[in-house]
């Protein structure tokens, strides 16, 4: 079987003539740190030369524990780091230089999906849903229907991506590959413009009509499957939009801050030596772990679960998302409502193995117990359960059955993905955005 255009595209990049000694890795990280503007590191960033992309599952897992496994100092000189290590998207970086929504392709943000669901979902399916700030032609047309889907032969399950990445970009290498062709789920995807980078509580309104949507066109329940800020993004809609709770069957956040993160402030540069947080972009400011968005959501689902709910995230070490460990994690998620609830820590449900060992942001997406426990919910009706999997079999390897090397590698880019288009917006702002009126409404 011939290589596929992305695996071509790795190897290409191990035929690069780059800087690898310590002294060139030194010298780009040193400009970085050193560099006055965002528009500087950007420029040094996608002007870099890849290096050679890792051999084996263990290089990678070494690259990666390198750059990332201790807090950095500089967190754009570490992605400098990732890019001498050959962990890189397959596209040419220079095209990261501004944020520009696609308009055609499995990532774009304007498709054309006429289909109507069989009762409306707009402006308001619900008596208690939040007013929606965007038109449903806005809200529609960033969802991504792939050929071959079903509309309703199989349970929708649909992807919601993180900062900085679109939906099909995030997960086209790893859980989409994985659930493309089985009996048991759908994919589909929402593209939320300018990469999920602006107001968060206006992505949320991209997943909560989303699910309305998708639900009301095949007549069944859809899952859900998040990735970093995608997790309280979906958790926003099915909080403000309490009609989406009762169409949602299965909830499973990768990597998720529904605390938000004590990270964020390494995404906000400050140049000149003053304290606090520099200018930076909305969805990230919500996403500090003291912001206001953050306390009206907690404020609101009391950190419990609204539909039954998976959790997957590493405690060694997610580089964004802090504290990202125990019960105190960003990820956990309490059950209140008694709706079934599993927080899955990958080193603690798989002590002393592969898919126990270290994972960053990106490689829960293509741990092995992540899928698994997707299946087993999606099969067996959720939450995922470990105690219905062989963990013996399950967390042997580093990447999940089905994904390849290159899948990994691809899957970690996504974090240069993020940091680069975080650079790359504007305006920055040191406030975050205001919180909508229908926060103070009752979501019982």
């Amino acid at each position: 079987m011939g290589a596929t255009e992305d695996e071509e595209a790795v190897e290409k990049r191990g035929l690069v003539k780059t800087l690898t000694s310590i002294a060139g890795v030194d010298s780009l990280s040193k400009q970085i740190s050193k560099a006055t503007s965002t528009s500087a590191i950007l420029n040094l960033l996608v002007s870099a030369a890849p290096g050679a992309a890792p051999q084996n599952e263990t290089a990678l897992q070494s690259s990666l524990k390198s750059i990332w496994g201790t807090t950095p100092s500089n967190f754009y000189s570490a992605l400098s780091d990732q890019i001498l290590a050959g962990i890189v998207p397959a596209l040419d970086l220079t095209s990261l230089s501004t944020i520009v929504d696609p308009t055609s392709g499995p990532n774009s943000v304007i498709n054309d999906n006429p289909k109507e669901p069989a009762q409306p979902v707009y402006p308001q399916k619900g008596v208690k849903d939040a007013p929606y700030s965007l038109s449903e032609q806005e809200l529609r047309q960033i969802i991504q229907f792939p050929e071959g889907f079903t509309y309703g032969q199989k349970q929708p399950v649909i992807f919601v991506s993180g900062t900085g990445v679109y939906g099909y970009e995030a997960f086209q290498n790893n859980l989409i590959k994985l659930l493309t062709g089985v009996d048991y789920a759908d994919p589909v995807w929402i593209n939320i413009p300018k990469a999920s980078i602006p107001d968060a509580q206006i992505n949320s309104e991209y997943v909560a009509y989303a699910i309305n949507y998708i639900a009301g066109i095949t007549n069944r329940n859809v899952s859900v499957i998040t990735y970093s800020q995608g997790g309280p993004n979906a958790q926003w809609a099915l909080t403000f939009w309490p009609s989406t709770r009762d169409v949602v069957s299965n909830f499973f956040p990768v990597s998720p801050d529904f605390h938000g993160t004590l990270m964020a402030n390494l995404l906000c540069l400050n140049f000149g030596g003053a304290s606090g947080l520099g200018p930076c972009d909305p969805s990230v400011l919500q996403q500090e772990y003291t912001s206001d968005w953050v306390k009206a959501l907690l404020a609101k689902d009391q950190a419990s679960a609204w539909v039954p709910t998976t959790t997957f995230y590493s405690g060694l070490l997610d580089e964004i998302v802090q504290p990202q460990s125990g019960s105190g994690a960003s990820a956990y998620r309490f059950d209140i409502r008694h709706v079934g609830v599993t927080n899955n820590e990958a080193q603690l449900v798989c002590p002393g193995q592969l898919a126990g060992s270290f994972y960053g942001h990106a490689g829960m997406l293509y741990n092995p117990i992540t899928f698994a426990l997707i299946q087993d919910a999606l099969t067996n009706g959720g939450p995922g359960q470990t105690k219905r999997l062989d963990l013996d079999t399950v967390c042997a390897p580093y990447v999940a059955p089905g994904l390849t090397l290159t899948d990994a590698v691809l899957t970690s880019a996504t974090i240069l993905l993020s940091g680069l288009r975080i650079l790359a917006y504007f305006p920055k702002y040191l406030t975050e955005p205001a919180l909508m009126a229908y926060v103070n409404n009752d979501v019982s």
